[in-house]
């Protein structure tokens, strides 16, 4: 293990100590990583009677602002935290927080099963959701307005794909603000003219299109190797924050997260271990 300053970078080869003592532990965050803690959560108590772990999400914004708060242990975020939340930890606990890559996503971009388009590029991308272009016949598409679905502004999904593909414009008006991502699914898989955004682990009953960086580029799915090599436009790591550097029955949580064991679950969810 290798500490830097304000932050913590774990091995993911760490192994799960041969002792672990029973906890109370809270988890609070990302709605795109709500699944993947709650199913790490479940194998832990398992392996580690009398633990108690909750976890609940709310979106990246809402686990961060709990983190400043004090209301919650170990913050998810599906985007790094900005300088104004560590600015407030700071303020608070004379800490910036530690940033802990757990997993990897690739954020995908969902279209209805019966949706023609094969391929799309971050600019095609960029005017849909910014209300540029609005009928799918104009990015290759059958002749219908397209209709679109986004997340709320307290989730990092949210936030991630304003800064990478919008550019930090706007959203257009028209683009409805979905809950949580597996509302976005199930909005993309009732509307054949919808597109949405959302993690990996949530591409089911929907189609999800490879992007290309530029209209010259390979249009690239978000699979391991490309997910992991960062080839694939829209990979992004995955994070646990928690104030300080984690210790006692924490740090035994998390060191088990990156292990194998936690990292094999990883995949199981849907998303891509850590190197």
């Amino acid at each position: 293990m290798k500490t830097f300053t304000g932050f913590l970078l774990l091995s993911a080869a760490l192994a799960m100590p041969t002792v672990a003592t029973a906890a109370n532990i809270t988890i609070k965050g990302s709605d795109t990583m709500v699944l993947l803690g709650q199913r790490w959560a479940e194998q832990y108590m398992a392996k580690v009677p009398g633990t108690a772990i909750q976890v609940t999400g709310g979106g990246s914004g809402t686990g961060i602002s709990a983190l400043i708060n004090g209301t919650t242990d170990i913050c998810q975020a599906s985007r790094s935290m900005s300088e104004a939340e560590k600015n407030s930890l700071r303020e608070r606990y004379k800490t910036p927080g530690e940033e802990i890559p757990v997993a990897r996503d690739g954020l995908s971009v969902y279209v209805n099963a019966a949706n023609s388009v094969k391929t799309l590029n971050m600019e095609q991308l960029r005017l849909i959701f910014t209300g540029k272009v609005t009928n799918w016949k104009e990015v290759g598409g059958k002749d219908a307005k397209i209709i679109l679905y986004s997340r709320e502004n307290s989730s990092g999904t949210y936030v991630f794909f304003k800064e990478h593909v919008l550019k930090n414009a706007d959203y257009a008006q028209r683009a409805q603000s979905m809950p949580g991502t597996a509302a976005v699914v199930n909005a993309v898989s009732k509307e054949k003219n919808g597109i949405g955004y959302g993690g990996a682990a949530y591409a089911k009953g929907i189609k999800v299109v490879p992007i290309k960086k530029d209209d010259s580029s390979a249009a690239i799915t978000p699979d391991l190797a490309h997910v992991q090599d960062g080839s694939y436009p829209l990979s992004r790591p995955l994070f646990f924050y928690t104030r300080n550097q984690p210790a006692g029955e924490i740090k035994t949580f998390i060191d088990w997260v990156l292990s194998k064991e936690g990292q094999d679950i990883v995949t199981k969810v849907g998303y891509f271990p850590v190197k």
